[in-house]
């Protein structure tokens, strides 16, 4: 009785050993992104530029946060936001599957070596840091990876407090699996995926399998057959992310699964005679017993082996993957009011908030294109002659009007989520900036449907303008559009590359047009040379003008940061 109550005593101490463990590994990857934060993003972003490059890029950035998962949910996000194709994202998570093999390795020394000497002192100047508000981010990255040296000192000592090796039962039991059939390999790995799919932490898959293998009850084969699993599960991350998302990001983690799983099948093809090779290289030989202090380091070994070997085969097939993705999973055909669904946003990848804010600036950018297209709309709108197509056209930017509001709203609410992660400072301004820009967007939609609202009344009371009048809004017009257009430029571009002064040039002739014309619509109406009605609906048009300028310039200013 009392035996069993010390086993239920240990086992509870391992299971909060690995939650203190995939606490801490996530601690510590989310304090190393917002550390790095748009650097991160950049890096990403364009050290991508051929496929061994994006290999790179994916195992250092797996290596700096820690978390494969991380890595390929940014890459599967910006395949989302149309920044990286999906033959570059493609090499990115070929490269994270290396990078996350140093978490074995870490692993590895945790069960050889004493941390402890390390983990309290991180743990003290971690928190000097997190008082100290500036270098909070290295604090949290601090206590992250002293809980994670914290819990693998504590499955070290517990594993050996459970004395499984002694224990005649789970002994009996391990032992009565025939390492030498595939079948019992296969259901290890069939194991080890779903494990890794429900706890979705590689990492605590991982150190369960050491504990067992370091404690001499589980054969090597069959804990290489729980790594090999475990990389089978570890996908499922990014596949879950990737559901409600496009095409092209269901499409990268497809990739990422398929990639896993052909590694496992010519692994398994060659399993024996694989893993007895690197059991050679650490100087491990299966068929002698003991030798248990070496297993963390074969079963580390094997993972960049696998992942290695796994990637030089088939980084120069990334095309191969890229058309056997395309066709698994086609393009649907696009629904009639697809329009309506935002183009760079998904819900689902909430997951990497630096990310998501990056994605909402696309989505930011490509609203600003949407309301000047609507100002295109409202300028062919003045010349149209024929009934049925200016009747479409309004009904056109009548709906684009709706979608303009619907889209703030969306977008506002998006950032509204992200804001309630644990922001940098610099992600936080930019997230303020964003939420002033979308309202003045807005704003713009509202100033080109009551053009054509002016536009519409015109035609409805058969008013005309004369020729100085149609000629002088064409000019204000393009005037308008240019603004549109400097503003875009300034929306897709890094600020440093653009000079706030253009807009403010373009804003001063709208106004200097706009008093001119006005100064010349009360002369020609006490010359006799229209009506009031005439000139009312002339100031209209001139007033509304002049407003979608003025928003025009506070979105340049958000963008600005003034």
């Amino acid at each position: 009785m009392e035996a069993t109550q010390d086993y239920v005593m240990v086992s509870l101490k391992l299971l909060g050993a690995l939650g203190l463990l995939i606490f801490g590994m996530k601690m510590m990857s989310d304090a190393l992104q917002k550390m790095a934060g748009p650097q991160l993003r950049h890096i990403l972003a364009k050290m991508t530029t051929n496929r061994l490059t994006g290999m790179l890029t994916g195992m250092l950035v797996t290596s700096a946060v820690q978390s494969s998962s991380a890595t390929t949910v940014m890459t599967v996000s910006f395949v989302s936001a149309g920044l990286l194709t999906l033959s570059q994202a493609i090499s990115v998570i070929m490269g994270a599957n290396i990078g996350t093999t140093l978490t074995a390795w870490i692993m590895s020394l945790g069960y050889n070596v004493d941390l402890t000497s390390v983990v309290f002192p991180a743990f003290f100047i971690g928190m000097i840091l997190i008082y100290k508000k500036q270098h909070r981010y290295l604090g949290d990255f601090l206590f992250g990876i002293a809980f994670m040296f914290l819990s693998l000192v504590m499955l070290s000592t517990g594993g050996k407090e459970l004395d499984l090796a002694h224990n005649e039962a789970v002994v009996s039991f391990f032992a009565s699996f025939d390492t030498g059939s595939h079948l019992t390999i296969l259901a290890f790995l069939a194991i080890g995926t779903i494990i890794t799919c429900i706890v979705q932490s590689s990492a605590a898959v991982m150190a369960i399998t050491i504990l067992l293998c370091s404690t001499g009850v589980l054969p090597i084969y069959l804990g290489i057959a729980l790594v090999m699993g475990e990389n089978i599960g570890t996908t499922a991350t990014a596949n879950l992310a990737a559901l409600g998302a496009n095409t092209q990001a269901r499409r990268a983690a497809l990739a990422h699964l398929l990639f896993n799983v052909f590694g496992v099948v010519w692994v398994l093809c060659v399993f024996y005679p694989f893993v007895d090779m690197v059991c050679g290289f650490v100087g491990y030989d299966p068929s002698l017993a003991g030798q248990t202090e070496r297993l963390p380091v074969v079963l580390a070994m094997f993972h960049t082996c696998f992942n290695v070997t796994n990637t030089a085969l088939l980084i120069g097939l990334i095309p191969q993957m890229e058309r056997m993705v395309c066709w698994l999973l086609p393009e649907k055909a696009e629904p009639e009011h697809e329009e309506l669904r935002l183009k760079y946003i998904e819900g689902n990848l909430m997951q990497t908030p630096e990310i998501a804010v990056l994605q909402a600036q696309k989505e930011t950018a490509h609203f600003g294109h949407r309301v000047q297209q609507m100002f295109e709309m409202v300028r062919q709108l003045m010349d149209e002659k024929e009934d049925k197509a200016f009747v479409h056209l309004f009904n056109q930017i009548e709906h684009q009007e709706d979608l303009t509001d619907r889209m703030e709203l969306e977008i506002a609410r998006f950032l509204e989520q992200v804001s309630q992660n644990h922001l940098s400072d610099e992600t936080k301004t930019k997230v303020r900036q964003m939420l002033r820009e979308v309202g003045e967007l807005e704003s713009i939609g509202d100033a080109c449907y009551n053009l054509a609202r002016t536009i519409n009344r015109q035609r409805e009371m058969e008013k005309h303008f004369v020729e100085w009048q149609s000629s002088h809004l064409k000019v204000l017009m393009n005037h308008c559009d240019d603004a549109l257009t400097q503003m875009n430029i300034v929306m897709t571009g890094h600020r440093n590359e653009h000079d706030i002064r253009d807009t403010y040039r373009i804003e001063n002739e709208i106004n200097q047009m706009r008093q001119q014309m006005k100064n010349d619509n009360i002369r020609a109406i006490n010359d006799h040379e229209y009506d009031y009605a005439v000139g009312t609906i002339f100031t209209d048009l001139i007033n509304e003008c002049e407003k979608l300028g003025d928003y025009v310039v506070n979105v340049v200013q958000a963008r600005f940061g003034k």
